[in-house]
């Protein structure tokens, strides 16, 4: 087994690809050395050398992508571009990056490892931070803007365990656009304001 084609830099995005799709689907715990080097299709060396412990491995497989999309993506766009990477079936992907899978899978990843507890919790803050920052920005009502933007990211993440893990046929079967135009407007309402005390 040797290094993938490309050099360093695609021997990296491939472990990191394998260690995101392996800790989606088993967790942190379930998860080996030897198994995400195999995906990569390269000897389990090159993860030490390259990420130094399997704790490195996980948090920047799970941070890179979702890092990525966020700055990528205007703040008003973001929902939709990350919701659109939730419900897109995943495809192969041989370049670097996280492809279209990548954000959906660090999001299960994080669901799937709940006895990371320190760990978990330092990441899942990582990574939420630039969604947090930019559906608060999105707010008009400054009182509870974080509550909201947290309220929004706990839909995605159901989102993602429901298609992903629980095989939800409704969402499994969605046309991605629909559940964009769905979720934009459920979002507008939460983003909107103070509700209506009425």
């Amino acid at each position: 087994m040797t290094s993938a084609g490309g050099g360093g830099a695609a021997t990296r995005a491939a472990l990191l690809r394998s260690a995101r799709e392996l800790f989606a689907d088993r967790g942190f715990d379930r998860t080996t050395v030897r198994a995400i080097a195999e995906r990569a299709g390269v000897n389990q060396a090159l993860l030490f050398r390259y990420f130094g412990s399997k704790d490195a491995l996980f948090a920047a497989a799970l941070s890179e992508g979702a890092r990525a999309l966020a700055a990528e993506s205007a703040p008003e766009d973001l929902l939709a571009e990350t919701v659109r990477r939730i419900v897109t079936p995943p495809v192969e992907h041989p370049g670097p990056g996280p492809g279209p899978g990548g954000d959906a899978d660090a999001l299960l990843a994080l669901l799937r490892s709940p006895g990371r507890s320190e760990a978990t919790t330092a990441l899942r803050d990582e990574l939420a931070a630039p969604y947090r920052r930019a559906f608060a920005g999105l707010t008009t009502d400054d009182a509870d803007g974080r509550l909201r933007a947290e309220l929004l990211l706990a839909w995605l993440l159901g989102i993602a365990f429901a298609r992903a893990v629980l095989e939800v046929p409704a969402l499994v079967d969605a046309d991605a656009d629909a559940v964009v135009a769905h979720l934009e407007r459920a979002a507008d309402a939460l983003l909107g304001g103070a509700p209506d005390p009425g």
